[in-house]
Parts: C-alpha cells; sequence; structure tokens
C-alpha cells in the first residue's frame, strides 16, 4: 500500500514540476516517450524530417497543456493522444480539400484478406511514406489507431463516405506498391497470393 501511494506522490511531483514548467521535468518526460512518439508521429509524416517537426509540436502542445492532464488516469495515452491531434492539425493545415470520385469507390472492395499482417513494421512504414497525405492519414486513423470513419469524417473535417473511399484507396496503393516488389504471402489456405 506504501509503495502505491509513493508512486502516486511521485507521479503528483512530477506533474507538478511539469506545470511549473521545470526544465528538467520536461527533458525526463521527452526522453522517456520520444521512440515511441516518433513512431506515432513518422506513420503520419512524409518524411523523417517532417515526422520530428510533428514531434516536437506535439511536445509543445504536451508542455503547455499539462495542466490538462487527469492524474491517475494513462500519462503514455494522453501523451500519444496529443502526438495524433497534433498530426490532424498539420493534415487539416498542409492539405488542400479535394473531393474524390466517390463512384469509382463502390466499384473497389476492401473485403480481400490483411496481408498487411505478413509485413514488418519497417517494410509497412516505408509503404505507408509513399500514399498521398490523405490517405496516410485516414490509413493511419483508422488501421493503426483504431478510429471509425465517422471519428475520421470529424477530425479531418470529410465525410465518411471521403473516409471510406480514401481508405480503400489507399489499400490498393499498398497493395500495388508491394506488388512491384513481387512480395508473395503465404495464407491459412496454403495458397501464395501477391499483395
Amino acid at each position: 500500500m506504501d509503495f502505491a501511494l509513493n508512486l502516486e506522490k511521485a507521479e503528483e511531483h512530477f506533474i507538478t514540476a511539469l506545470v511549473r514548467q521545470e526544465r528538467w521535468a520536461q527533458q525526463q518526460l521527452y526522453e522517456q516517450y520520444y521512440g515511441k512518439m516518433m513512431g506515432v508521429c513518422l506513420r503520419y509524416a512524409g518524411s523523417r524530417d517532417e515526422a520530428l517537426d510533428l514531434l516536437h509540436e506535439g511536445f509543445i502542445k504536451v508542455f503547455q497543456n499539462i495542466g490538462r492532464y487527469r492524474m491517475g488516469t494513462s500519462l503514455p495515452a494522453w501523451i500519444r493522444t496529443v502526438m495524433v491531434n497534433t498530426c490532424i492539425d498539420f493534415y487539416r493545415k498542409a492539405v488542400r480539400r479535394r473531393t474524390n470520385d466517390l463512384d469509382e469507390a463502390y466499384t473497389l472492395s476492401a473485403d480481400e484478406p490483411d496481408a498487411l499482417s505478413h509485413l514488418t513494421e519497417k517494410e509497412i512504414l516505408e509503404a505507408v511514406h509513399q500514399l498521398s497525405p490523405a490517405y496516410r492519414a485516414v490509413f493511419n486513423l483508422y488501421v493503426v489507431e483504431g478510429y471509425s470513419h465517422k471519428e475520421i469524417a470529424d477530425a479531418l473535417h470529410i465525410t465518411e463516405s471521403t473516409s471510406r473511399s480514401n481508405l480503400v484507396k489507399s489499400r490498393i496503393k499498398l497493395k500495388e506498391y508491394f506488388s512491384h516488389r513481387s512480395i508473395h504471402f503465404e495464407f491459412k489456405s496454403g495458397t501464395s497470393e501477391d499483395i
């Protein structure tokens, strides 16, 4: 019991130091979460430099809004939410909205097996970087973050249909990317298929 109380006091002391903008606390938080949050930013950014900019922007927002963090909840989850929202904000500013041809999306199918589960994180990240910002944002929010199409539409100021369309098209682009590299996958049926 004393151990739990000590952890609560330590967290309270740490968060209080962050609210007071004490450099030691900011540095410790930055160093502890740099790697994981850089991974989040890399999924949304078009390049490593862009991801680093998003990461720094995200940490600035974390430090500015740390007073909104509720103690006792998951600090890493709160920081991740700030980072994802920072990436969404960047997307909103950087990409001019355009309406995609929805008729094409209706003729495409997203019911095929998920071959992405057979790839390494590095291979997927490299492929996702090849997507346009619009496709990349929807793909990450839906596949990685688990957002619904309604949540994506609200976050990116697009329609749910556009979200669905962009997801289908991003999957097609990823299939094309991997098929040009002749990557084959073994599925449960034992047959080999291209993505």
